[in-house]
């Protein structure tokens, strides 16, 4: 099919060098952009005669927010200065400007995000580099934006769009191919191909633009000669190849957006000439967007592992009893061993014993799940919290895993409960001499995360894929154990269940989980019915300039003073995506009570 260009001078917003006057010399530099691309009601925004800044503008983008405003930016093609727009109540102001430096900027896209709060644009260069910088979160905009994350991308990249609805960031490699990647910051890092280049796909040449349609549609422009490659949703709702619609009339076309009304406005490569193509659509599309969620932020996190990858897995706490700001971080790297921190987040013991998993303190004692050998690794802590080795107990565990400790005061005895992949889980009498082995357990599938209740002599533990169980955690209880909190039951808890912990505030027992497969945690009642009392994750802190946390495997939580800023307790979180900058993974702290803060 083919459209034939036609040249429009009118609806055009001016963002440069405009004529004096309707009689005067043509408009230079105009933005391909109609007036109707800004309209935030009927009323419309009438800016076609408004000169907001002098310049030579390209890449203008928009996004309508959830508050009934607009934002919109654009590149400045001589100088690389970024320009950030804010329209609300009629009134157009500028948030911000200033040069990139990182990068030529080939294009840019916004992403709202309403589950987590947070307004982002991503900078997408052309050697294989991208940007995401944070704008606002909650309703506070930043006064300086805020690089949240450093992306990948392929080297030839040269448009991106994203969908608001299933947050997907889609970029075009040149004239090779369309890929997905995830919009949120904290998200996994693959990517998916959307389309290819002939003959594997239908793309011919340079796509210079990306933009969509009300319908979920994706269209993608090549440049030269002009095309329009339509992706719309199969019955499997998956982005696949349409149609192609070949543009007459011009040589060379570098963008495309679409208007209010459902047309798409298109720009020629010297930004003197733009055009209307009318797509056929389906209906718009109604999806629901994603609740927001509780959000916290971390207040401290540990120095990162020096080894990249996959590699510290789970955290736990020793409390000095008379100086809470010199308790110890545990936190276990699956390569090398044990890392102590102080409780600024510094590394102050690095213990290369073999490859740990899981790590638990009682009193003066440390226990840790060595994949070496399946053992159990001990350590003694001393009263200034140094640890040295202790005993090493063996297993006949096939693959050790998960590991948690206990204690029984009534006879001041510590336990440890450590599980393997096939879903056994043994219970050693430990002191730092040694342990035996006094009972076994068992789950159906493969177990991790596990927490004791001291006080109540009760065992819990993620089985990864199903439920959180609790059994009796005496030596001489009952082996039988029962789902207290299922996947199928709670749509918040994506699998894998990974860490657990327990604890006791204000005489309310409180259970936490990590929800692995959504990067987000939830706060339980640590008693039947075992209602769900927050859900919510840890986001950006933009004061503190500290990351997010995702992709958690262990936790910890404490009630106990840690010193300034933690007087109440923290919640401490293995960061599986450590960014801000990209470094290897640590571990972050949250106060408790800011978590406290989020349950009903």
């Amino acid at each position: 099919m083919k459209f034939h260009l036609s040249l429009i001078a009118s609806s055009l917003l001016c963002l440069s060098a405009c004529a004096e006057s309707a009689t005067d010399t043509p408009v230079r530099h105009q933005v391909a952009l109609g007036t109707q691309q800004l309209k935030a009601d009927a009323a419309g925004l009438k800016l076609d005669q408004q000169q907001l800044e002098a310049g030579t503008f390209v890449h203008l983008r928009t996004q309508p927010l959830a508050d009934g405003t607009t934002v919109f930016g654009a590149m400045e093609a001589n100088t690389q200065e970024l320009y950030l727009w804010h329209y609300a109540d009629g009134e157009v102001s500028r948030l911000w400007s200033g040069e990139i430096t990182s990068r030529v900027v080939e294009d840019l896209c916004f992403y709202q995000s309403t589950e987590n709060q947070q307004l982002s644009v991503f900078l997408l260069g052309g050697r294989g580099g991208a940007e995401q910088w944070l704008l606002r979160q909650e309703a506070e905009w930043l006064a300086q934006p805020l690089v949240i994350r450093d992306m990948a991308v392929p080297y030839d990249s040269t448009a991106c769009a994203v969908d608001q609805a299933e947050g997907g960031l889609y970029i075009a490699e040149g004239d090779q191919a369309i890929w997905r990647y995830e919009a949120e910051p904290e998200a996994e890092e693959g990517r998916d191909l959307i389309a290819a280049r002939a003959p594997f796909g239908a793309i011919e040449n340079e796509i210079k633009a990306l933009t969509w349609l009300a319908d979920g549609s994706l269209l993608a422009l090549e440049e030269e000669p002009p095309r329009v490659l339509v992706l719309r949703r199969n019955a499997d709702n998956v982005l696949a190849f349409s149609e192609a619609l070949a543009i007459e009339g011009a040589a060379a076309l570098t963008d495309i957006e679409q208007q209010a009304d459902g047309s798409l406005l298109l720009t020629e490569e010297d930004l003197t000439a733009s055009a209307r193509l009318t797509v056929s659509q389906g209906e718009a599309l109604s999806a629901t967007l994603p609740a927001a969620v509780n959000q916290v932020s971390a207040t401290l996190e540990t120095e990162p592992s020096p080894r990249r990858g996959d590699a510290i897995d789970d955290p736990a706490v020793w409390v000095h009893p008379q100086q809470p700001a010199q308790s110890r971080i545990l936190g276990t790297d699956k390569r090398t061993g044990l890392y102590v921190y102080d409780m600024q987040g510094k590394i102050l013991q690095e213990l290369a014993v073999g490859r740990l998993n899981n790590v638990d303190v009682r009193g003066q004692l440390a226990a840790a799940s060595l994949r070496d050998d399946n053992s159990l690794q001990l350590f003694s802590i001393s009263a200034r919290g140094e640890l040295s080795l202790a005993a090493n107990i063996p297993t006949d565990l096939a693959e050790i895993y998960g590991l948690c400790m206990g204690h029984d005061s009534a006879t001041d005895t510590s336990y440890v409960y450590v599980n393997g992949k096939s879903g056994r889980i043994q219970q050693y009498r430990v002191s730092a001499d040694g342990g035996e082995l006094v009972r076994e357990l068992q789950v159906p599938s493969q177990p991790e995360g596990c927490a004791v209740d001291d006080a109540g002599q009760r065992l819990f533990v993620g089985e990864e894929d199903v439920a959180v169980w609790l059994f009796d955690a005496a030596a001489d209880g009952a082996v039988e154990g029962a789902q207290i909190i299922t996947v199928a039951e709670h749509p918040e808890l994506v699998d894998d269940i990974e860490g657990v912990a327990y604890a006791v505030v204000d005489d309310q027992p409180l259970l936490f989980v990590s929800s692995q497969g959504n990067d987000s945690y939830i706060v339980f009642d640590g008693a039947a019915p075992w209602s769900l009392r927050s859900h919510f994750r840890i986001r950006t802190n933009v004061e503190l300039g500290l990351d997010g946390a995702s992709e958690t495997d262990g936790i910890e939580v404490t009630t106990l003073s840690l010193g300034t800023g933690f007087e109440q307790g923290a919640f401490m979180v293995q960061d599986g995506r450590n960014r801000m900058p990209e470094a290897g993974q640590n571990i972050k702290l949250v106060p408790l009570e800011h978590i406290l803060a989020t349950m009903e």
